[in-house]
């Protein structure tokens, strides 16, 4: 019992900033809470950092997750077998699937995780350590979908906003995984601009494009890469039934150009946390 009463006293003390706390005729002292401690305590509680772990621990750990990356890619498969059921007509031009690939067939989790633990953001360094480490993931049903599309006959071209510097990481990647048609001519990186508009038309020159498959929506159409979020709610309304159906959604939390157009650009962690807390979000 004396013991329990001592253990609470000394409790007690730390909670109250205490130094120390005489319990009987004995001094114990306590932790002193430093300006250090208090700003990595403040760190740790971070919305940005804590958000970051947290939709990265969603998508490594739910089978929530799984299961819409799964229902994304039979939506994708019912697609697939519909269009190429049929017999090309005299004259048409052969189906050809467009896919990102960041979040859309590859998991970059463990990058978001080693950064956010850092206490640090997004930095171009990490990414291109990422990129050439060709270590990520596949999403759940991405290279079944893939495969099936190869022996449908369809061509699968991977527009990535990935730098040209990457390619090298990236083609070793994929080939890990197994993912077809991997060869650098289907693999279009970014050069000058993350507008994929131009890359493609460049696909729709040869091929008609059955579906294009990723997970920011400026992967479908060059409204969404808008800063603007009202302009981006009305591309909602321009394609609406293009969702299911030509254009293929997959999750991510993590980041987005829905995050740019929230923030208006891609301010430090500080300023994105003060935003959170005080004017972005509704709350009550």
């Amino acid at each position: 019992m004396m013991k329990l009463i001592s253990t609470t006293l000394l409790i007690l003390a730390v909670a109250s900033g205490l130094t120390s706390c005489v319990i009987g005729n004995k001094s114990y002292p306590t932790p002193i809470e430093t300006t250090a401690n208090r700003q990595a305590n403040k760190t740790l509680m971070s919305p940005t950092l804590g958000g970051k772990l947290y939709t990265s621990a969603w998508i490594q750990r739910s089978a929530e997750y799984k299961a819409l990356c799964l229902q994304a890619y039979n939506i994708a498969s019912l697609r697939l077998d519909a269009a190429t059921a049929k017999p090309l007509q005299s004259g048409q031009k052969p189906w050809a699937i467009v896919t990102d690939i960041d979040e859309t067939i590859l998991d970059n989790t463990p990058n978001a995780v080693h950064q956010a633990l850092k206490g640090e953001d997004y930095t171009d360094a990490s990414w291109d350590e990422w990129c050439d480490r060709a270590e990520a993931d596949t999403l759940a049903g991405a290279r079944d979908f893939f495969l099936r599309a190869d022996k449908a006959g369809v061509k699968i071209f991977y527009i990535s906003n990935r730098n040209e510097k990457n390619k090298a990481g990236t083609l070793r990647n994929l080939k890990a995984f197994g993912f077809p048609q991997v060869v650098d001519s289907q693999l279009i990186l970014r050069s000058t601009t993350s507008d994929k508009t131009a890359r493609r038309n460049y696909v729709l020159e040869q091929y008609n494009i059955l579906m294009l498959i990723g997970d920011n929506l400026g992967d479908f159409d060059h409204i969404f890469d808008s800063s603007n979020e009202l302009e981006r709610k009305a591309g909602l309304n321009r394609f609406v039934k293009e969702f299911g159906n030509r254009f293929i959604v997959l999750p991510n939390p993590n980041y987005g150009t829905w995050e740019k157009a929230m923030n208006q650009g891609y301010p430090p962690l500080f300023e994105k946390d003060k935003k959170l807390k005080s004017t972005l979000l509704r709350n009550y």
